[in-house]
């Protein structure tokens, strides 16, 4: 018969950190290739994300378009890299920013009488709180491109002002907010695919 051995002194301990670098790998890859927290810093999607919100970012989608060379939908609310035109007028290139997709490749978009009008139908936009107070002229979305534009219209360093957003800068898509949890839940996308 066996005598059961006894755990040499120091091994519990070298379990219990294999077991802590383990789970910490495990939560830095879903962090860099699943989902993000992020918090938003300013009031270009009021009213559908608050100054201060804590929102999840999911990363997959995005990817998962681009290898099947798809695109995310209209409406997405996206968190992205700066794009070369705002790094080049002095933006933070590691910074990320956040709107709202209303336009894919190939989209015909104008800014006319206080709306957004996609392929000749103005957009029907229930989280804008008042008119667009600026025209834009008709441009059309180029390949591998989308426009993006905060909900917060009038107040928004958005597409309208720089153009538009590679699709490679994309880095997910905004899918919950979990602080302040009285708002705690899944961000509502709506159905914008009317219109074009």
């Amino acid at each position: 018969m066996t005598q059961p051995t006894t755990p040499a002194p120091g091994d519990d301990s070298k379990g219990f950190w294999r077991n802590l670098i383990l789970w910490a790998l495990l939560a830095l890859l879903l962090r860099w290739f699943v989902v993000e927290p992020r918090w938003i810093p300013s009031g270009s999607m009021l009213p559908t994300l608050q100054l201060q919100d804590r929102i999840l970012v999911e990363k997959v989608r995005p990817r998962l378009a681009r290898s099947r060379h798809g695109h995310l939908h209209r409406g997405d609310v996206v968190v992205f890299a700066p794009p070369e035109q705002l790094v080049a007028a002095g933006y933070d290139a590691s910074a990320a920013l956040i709107k709202r997709v209303v336009g894919l490749p190939g989209d015909q978009l104008e800014v006319r009488d206080g709306s957004l009008i996609r392929n000749g139908s103005p957009l029907v936009e229930p989280w804008m709180r008042e008119a667009i107070d600026y025209d834009m002229a008709p441009i059309t979305v180029p390949a591998d491109q989308l426009w993006v534009m905060g909900d917060n219209r009038n107040a928004s360093l958005d597409s309208h002002l720089w153009g538009s957003l590679p699709e490679t800068n994309v880095l997910g898509t905004a899918v919950w907010r979990y602080w302040p949890l009285q708002r705690f839940g899944p961000i509502r996308i709506p159905d914008t695919s009317a219109g074009g």
